[in-house]
């Protein structure tokens, strides 16, 4: 029997990167998947890529900013698959602005994108979990959170602090929402292949060569994907408010 068959799951900033390859990963283990992302052109070309495969997905234009974007996706899932088990918060972006350099717009972009998104996806799921009696919350954080910088370096102030937001909204809610056997964990990505890597890829992993132990000195989605994956299934279902770190062995 597949790992996670007749649940259904939400993934945030799916379209690319790690959330399609979380969301692809949950369908092949027999999940019924809602990609969530703001790119609604590209979020249509991967569930269309995925659908002809056989897979049971379906797509939600959202902006995980706002909250009625939120509500709307939320619906969506309850129309097409009637619950929602399993909530991946991963939307983000990244600034490599430094405390000094870094602007009060880009502060506030940053934290809403990263750190307001998980508040407001939780906030708008987390009833729909307590009256199904059960539910898995994945939020996708960074090694930024634990280092201040992260093991690649170039991640910015804004960026490292609404990460660590992240972090202690994980916490919170896992002690919260125990009770209502709601699980919420948190994973920490170190460098990640992605596909706007492209030429530089031999030069990140040179470079990330001084700080990451484990060739080849960057991950790929998929090995985010199946952390995300215990978390989401029942092999974890005595886990809640952990903290797995998935960066190759960089934080040490």
């Amino acid at each position: 029997m597949s790992r996670l068959e007749g649940l259904t799951a939400m993934v945030t900033g799916a379209a690319s990167g790690i959330g399609l390859g979380t969301a692809r990963l949950f369908a092949e283990e027999g999940a019924n998947v809602v990609l969530a992302d703001v790119n609604e052109q590209l979020l249509k070309q991967e569930v269309d890529n995925l659908q002809s495969e056989g897979l049971s997905v379906t797509r939600s234009t959202l902006d995980v900013t706002k909250k009625e974007a939120w509500a709307h996706t939320v619906q969506c899932a309850l129309n097409t698959y009637h619950k929602i088990d399993i909530l991946v918060n991963n939307a983000g972006i990244h600034r490599p602005d430094k405390l000094l350099d870094t602007e009060l717009d880009v502060w506030h972009n940053v934290m809403d994108a990263n750190a307001t998104s998980v508040f407001l996806g939780m906030q708008q799921t987390i009833p729909h979990m307590q009256q199904l009696g059960k539910g898995s919350i994945i939020n996708i954080v960074s090694v930024a959170a634990l280092t201040g910088s992260g093991a690649a370096a170039g991640n910015g102030t804004a960026y490292s602090a609404s990460k660590g937001a992240v972090r202690a909204l994980t916490t919170h809610a896992a002690n919260h929402f125990a009770k209502d056997q709601i699980r919420v964990n948190a994973i920490f990505p170190g460098p990640i292949k992605t596909p706007i890597m492209g030429e530089r890829q031999k030069t990140i992993a040179e470079r990330n060569k001084d700080v990451v132990p484990l060739p080849p000195y960057y991950g790929e989605a998929r090995d985010i994907a199946y952390g995300a994956l215990y978390f989401a299934s029942d092999e974890s279902r005595f886990v809640t408010g952990d903290e797995l770190v998935i960066d190759g062995g960089s934080v040490r």
